[in-house]
């Protein structure tokens, strides 16, 4: 009963929207937000009576939709403001740091934008926002025809028009990089709240001019129809119910639908509260849900089908017990990093690493992608170096390289690294479990057909004490004594050697 009323609520809101009268606002978008944020959308909620539990819910719902459909604030900015302190029109433009300047939520002071970028550089919940536009030469802004601020999006709205208990009529305004997504997200504020209106369910209009010129109402609250066949819900979900019992179903969900008389065809309308229907299996979903996934009856699959490992895992986890069978200990370290351990303490420069980069990242330690299991050995060498010597640690797991011909621009690479730590370099330890893993791939040692090492240079290594392993005439790792300053730098005392080795050419 409860979801049904709901369905007439949206059905009610939908015609008041379409025979109200426009509202008189309207917000106005030059080409300088084009390069930010270039779309805005707005609505009004006329005569709106707010409780304490309304007021809170109101905003709880705004920071919920900041964190999962607007991506916290990077695809959309939402802001919500006191009518009756503020006056159309509104103006959504773009300007220097230097010439904003205006009183922020909840401050005593008129600072400017890049005063208040210092300000919330420090702040617990704004400062994770402040990256989207802090290196731009222009931050956005909204202005009402006297010049007052409604807000800096997407970081903080204006003191002067914040919404309170006493609000009556309340101005909503998202700005975005996604048109798309400020719809969704407006039509979900909008269809939240109307009902705690004077007159229930409705919700006025606001013109929004465009930068060539062009004009669009807002909030758009489309419903669509999608046509689906009680057959084909019937075969994906695994249950037998006529087209008048799924039709039943779905509208308990929310989405009204009824049988079209076309053999067992199903018309759904999707209202603008479920933006999560995108396609024919989200209906069938839906079906499911009502029907109860618990009332489904088991069956076994018409194919049967026989599991492989990976032959890259099974190569990994052979290895893994011959290394183990080697007297080595076997590691598991983080798969993100800082710059620092696969740069500046290997005695590298990031800007020559293939190193994936965290756009925003929560703290120094995992700022990047790993290049190399070595830093995750030598951190967990110098967090067990008051165990007895020698330690012997070794690690089979994956790394990430940028990697332009892939389509995501990256690739992961599965990669052997062991380390010996003693109070002798023990190189020839290294060297033997070279040959091991080597014999038991069955690469025999020969330049021609097999594998060999040969002197190399690198930053890691002690100067000649380093090799180059080549196999079918391919460099595939390197090994050697690890250089006294990398050492020192994990705060390690003692000398260490090492051996690199992709292992994914061996499969």
């Amino acid at each position: 009963m409860l979801r049904q009323l709901l369905q007439d609520c949206l059905l009610y809101l939908q015609l008041q929207l379409l025979t109200g009268d426009i509202c008189k606002l309207w917000l106005s978008v030059p080409e300088q937000t084009a390069v930010l944020r270039p779309h805005a959308v707005a609505a009004v909620l006329r005569n709106i009576t707010f409780t304490q539990e309304r007021y809170d819910s109101f905003i709880e719902l705004q920071e919920k939709l900041h964190q999962n459909i607007c991506r916290k604030r990077s695809l959309v900015a939402i802001g919500t403001h006191d009518l009756d302190t503020i006056s159309g029109p509104f103006t959504y433009t773009a300007k220097a740091p230097d010439d904003i300047c205006f009183k922020p939520l909840n401050q005593k002071e008129e600072s400017t934008a890049t005063e208040l970028m210092r300000l919330y550089k420090n702040d617990s919940h704004l400062r994770h926002y402040l990256h989207i536009i802090e290196d731009e030469p222009h931050y956005p802004i909204i202005y009402d025809s006297n010049g007052v601020v409604l807000s800096m999006p997407p970081i903080i709205n204006g003191d002067h028009s914040k919404i309170s208990l006493k609000t009556k009529n309340v101005f909503i305004e998202c700005t975005a990089t996604d048109l798309t997504k400020a719809k969704i997200v407006l039509d979900m504020m909008v269809t939240m709240f109307s009902e705690y209106c004077a007159k229930p369910f409705t919700v006025e209009e606001v013109e929004v001019v465009c930068p060539d010129g062009s004009t669009c109402l807002y909030p758009d609250l489309a419903y669509r129809k999608e046509l689906i066949s009680g057959d084909t819900i019937n075969q994906k979900v695994g249950i037998k119910e006529s087209a008048e019992s799924l039709a039943r179903l779905l509208t308990r969900m929310c989405l009204k639908a009824e049988v079209t008389g076309k053999a067992d065809e199903i018309e759904v309308e999707i209202p603008p509260t479920r933006s999560d229907v995108i396609h024919a299996c989200d209906i069938m979903e839906d079906a499911a849900m009502a029907y109860g996934f618990n009332n489904i009856a088991r069956t076994k699959p018409k194919t049967y089908t026989i599991a492989n490992q990976l032959p890259l895992n099974k190569l990994s986890e052979l290895l893994r017990l011959e290394l183990a069978a080697a007297g080595f200990t076997e590691a598991l370290t983080f798969a993100l990093c800082s710059q620092e351990d696969i740069a500046d303490k290997l005695g590298k420069k990031i800007s020559d690493s293939r190193a994936v980069h965290i756009s925003n990242p929560k703290t120094a330690e995992f700022q990047v992608a790993r290049t190399t299991l070595l830093p995750g050995l030598l951190k967990t060498l110098a967090a067990n170096r008051k165990l007895p010597l020698p330690l012997k640690l070794f690690e089979i797991s994956d790394v990430v390289l940028k990697d332009d011909t892939t389509d995501v621009g990256a690739r992961n690479n599965r990669r052997l690294c062991a380390v010996f730590y003693n109070k002798i370099p023990g190189f020839e330890v290294i060297h033997g479990l070279l040959d091991r893993v080597m014999q038991l791939l069955d690469v025999k040692p020969s330049r021609d057909q097999g594998y060999y090492i040969q002197a190399a240079s690198d930053s890691i290594f002690f100067p000649g004490r380093c090799a180059e392993i080549i196999s079918h005439g391919k460099s595939v790792g390197c090994l050697g004594v690890l250089h006294p300053d990398v050492i020192n730098r994990f705060e390690l005392t003692m000398p260490c050697s090492a051996l690199d080795l992709d292992i994914e050419p061996f499969l």
